[in-house]
């Protein structure tokens, strides 16, 4: 039950459910006046501005002498990622949670074109293709400071630097931003776990999927059954294995609507975040804030996929 909680945690605090600010005095813990605060991106505009970040570097590196190759393979509707709460009936009755997609672009990723690319240059060749792509050795590095205090560190240049700067701005400002977001459920998440609201629709949701002749605690159990049973039974069971993933998909889709189970997770996440330090409020106002820009711009650059 915990390690379900937390990924709901996770996903909803990164994915546009909080979309209230953390109007509080400077590290007070206590609430203040609602703010207004940048309206949050939906899945598919920051699925855009992934693809725009391709297209960038794609026309960077050609501009170095080298190919490279954007990934699009996933229509729109196939891309719709699975978090912990999905409630999306139609889309579970045809793919499940999303095994089968999976499964293609693991494949797909064993043969990355770019890969296969970089691997036939020459030696000289693949490394001024390495330097064009991520930096050379003078290559900017970025620190951030996670809300549980820990410092995390990444390397920045070349082409990905020049893609990120082209949406974002500032590189530096937007990791500080995105891993502060990003990192916020570890200062409530055991909070969130007892809640008494969020508990209670998920017993209502067991309960639901139990009338459907199935038998979880909640949604994170009943994907992690599909998997070891997509795994059992293997490449000659896979047919029956999807069957059972759309059939369990499905009744957890409509259980999760049936319970406003999404809506209760949203609004207890909503709770808990509007009662942290100030701070962290700023920090969630210019993630989102840089986001929309990114978002802005990345519809100059790419459609949305069809």
């Amino acid at each position: 039950m915990k390690r379900a909680f937390a990924s709901l945690c996770a996903a909803l605090a990164v994915t546009g459910t909080v979309v209230t600010g953390c109007g509080h005095g400077p590290d007070s813990g206590t609430p203040g006046p609602a703010t207004a605060v940048p309206r949050p991106l939906t899945w598919q505009q920051e699925l855009r501005i992934g693809d725009a970040q391709q297209r960038l570097t794609r026309r960077c590196m050609n501009s170095h002498g080298f190919a490279y190759w954007e990934d699009r393979t996933l229509t729109l509707r196939e891309s719709m990622p699975v978090r912990y709460v999905q409630d999306d009936v139609a889309w579970a009755r045809q793919y499940g949670y999303g095994g089968r997609i999976e499964a293609r672009q693991d494949r797909l990723r064993l043969h990355n074109p770019i890969a296969a690319y970089r691997q036939s240059l020459s030696a000289t060749r693949r490394a001024a293709f390495d330097k064009a792509l991520d930096g050379g050795d003078d290559v900017q590095v970025l620190s951030a400071q996670l809300p549980g205090g820990q410092e995390v560190r990444t390397r920045l240049g070349g082409c990905t630097k020049a893609a990120e700067k082209a949406l974002y701005g500032d590189p530096a400002d937007w990791f500080r931003a995105s891993k502060t977001a990003t990192g916020l459920p570890a200062l409530y998440d055991e909070q969130l776990l007892r809640d008494r609201q969020l508990t209670t629709a998920v017993t209502a949701w067991s309960r639901c999927v139990k009338r459907a002749g199935l038998s979880y605690a909640d949604p994170q159990a009943a994907r992690d059954a599909v998997r070891e049973n997509t795994a059992r039974l293997g490449a000659g069971g896979a047919e029956k294995a999807f069957a059972t993933e759309r059939r369990t998909a499905a009744a957890d889709a409509t259980c999760a609507r049936a319970t406003s189970l999404k809506t209760v997770a949203t609004a207890r996440e909503t709770y808990y975040v509007d009662r942290l330090p100030g701070r962290y409020g700023e920090a969630l106002d210019t993630y989102r804030r840089l986001e929309r820009q990114a978002y802005d711009r990345a519809v100059r650059i790419v459609p949305q996929r069809a």
